[in-house]
């Protein structure tokens, strides 16, 4: 039975370590899709951006995150450092989701400062009273929501986050026009956005998959498996629900709508991908390509700029995907109810401290770049690199 229960910690160690590296493939994809969705002359600013919430994130979380989240280190079935890294490749996730939603207009400095307090309180908070060790425990505040890899935890978490922030920064100064038009600001790569967006479907399966927590039984293996099917069923359905919308809108296929339905389909399954058949994820990732394929308009009508659709991909999704738990998985553990009060309370919490922080932040050092810069390009003013320094430009 010893070398059983060896056996098992060392398959369930590798298992975390496999789930956290594919997990980190998320930050090259985060990355890439921004990059490629932004105008050349930000795009170095947006890379350095990525590469700082890592980096920052990472150790912040460290440091002070996990302990405020799941209290002392301590894990039994692995490795302790295992389930660490595991969980600390989340934290970046969250921030990530901001920084796209506020390209092109956005300080690096700034982005720095919120990072180190998203990272190392508003996340935590949000993970202990739903994953960790729930100081809401017993109140009647205590969370009573089913969120599997982080529908809410993450998506909607760094989504609220970016509205305070859209709201106290404004849009790009090109996105509308004095009659309230809107100027579409066309993408400077689309082979780098089609490449962002797979690197970020595949370490879906290590974000899904890997928070099923083991996988050194017959019955967790096959949990996995069909968490991660699931998982992938649901993009696949995503990605086809906006082909066909915006096929019969416009006679068109537009690639990048086409991939944001498909992380729409992955944002709404992550709630619950271990909690259903192998056809509903077909329903709740349709739904959740087609909420994409209506809320970007929509926040375009109500001149919310969003330059890669963050806020149509992961607030909108996580919202659905938590509350399609409720309604696809109801029982006597999970119910609908349940799921909408942790949407709201964690909504609550999230957007409320996340404008009072940003807003503080702004009035100490703005949070934008100064109008020259933004028309010449942030890779000048912020990083004094340009990606593309070739290109003439007109």
């Amino acid at each position: 039975m010893e070398n059983f229960a060896d056996v098992s910690y060392v398959v369930d160690t590798l298992f975390a370590l496999f789930a956290f590296t594919l997990i980190i493939l998320m930050v090259p994809g985060f990355a890439m899709l921004e990059a490629g969705l932004v105008r050349s002359k930000n795009v170095t600013t947006v890379l350095t951006v990525n590469t700082m919430i890592y980096a920052v994130a990472s150790l912040v979380f460290l440091l002070i995150g996990y302990k405020i989240a799941f209290g002392d280190f301590g894990a039994s079935s692995m490795s302790l450092w295992a389930a660490f890294l595991f969980q600390m490749a989340f934290v970046g996730k969250t921030i990530n989701i901001i920084s796209g939603g506020v390209s092109e207009r956005a300080k690096v400095a700034p982005l720095a400062i919120f990072t180190v307090i998203m990272a190392g309180f508003i996340y935590p908070v949000v993970v202990n009273v739903s994953w960790g060790s729930d100081f809401l425990a017993g109140t009647f505040l205590d969370l009573d929501m089913y969120d599997l890899a982080g529908s809410t935890v993450i998506h909607s978490t760094g989504g609220w986050a970016l509205l305070a922030a859209i709201l106290i920064m404004g849009n790009r100064k090109a996105k509308y026009s004095k009659d309230g038009k809107v100027k579409a600001i066309p993408a400077s790569n689309i082979p780098l956005v089609v490449l962002g967006a797979f690197l970020l479907w595949i370490g879906w399966f290590g974000f899904n998959g890997g928070s099923v927590g083991s996988i050194s039984s017959k019955e967790s293996a096959d949990l996995v498996a069909l968490t991660i099917m699931n998982t992938n069923t649901a993009g696949l359905a995503g990605a086809i629900s906006v082909t066909l919308l915006h096929f019969l809108k416009y006679k068109k296929f537009d690639i990048t709508m086409i991939l944001n339905g498909g992380l729409g389909g992955l944002v709404a399954i992550t709630a619950g991908p271990d909690l259903y058949d192998i056809y509903t994820p077909i329903v709740i990732g349709g739904v959740g390509g087609a909420l994409v394929f209506f809320a970007v308009p929509l926040f375009d009508k109500i001149r919310i700029d969003d330059p890669v659709g963050a806020l149509s991909v992961h607030l909108v999704n996580g919202i659905w995907g938590t509350l399609a738990v409720g309604i696809f998985a109801g029982s006597n553990d999970v119910s609908f109810l349940g799921q909408l009060k942790g949407v709201i309370v964690i909504a609550l919490f999230v957007f409320v401290i996340s404008y009072i922080v940003l807003f503080v932040i702004n009035k100490l050092t703005l949070l934008r770049v100064e109008e020259e810069s933004e028309y010449e390009g942030l890779d000048i003013s912020e990083c004094g690199i340009e990606s593309y320094p070739e290109f003439v430009k007109s």
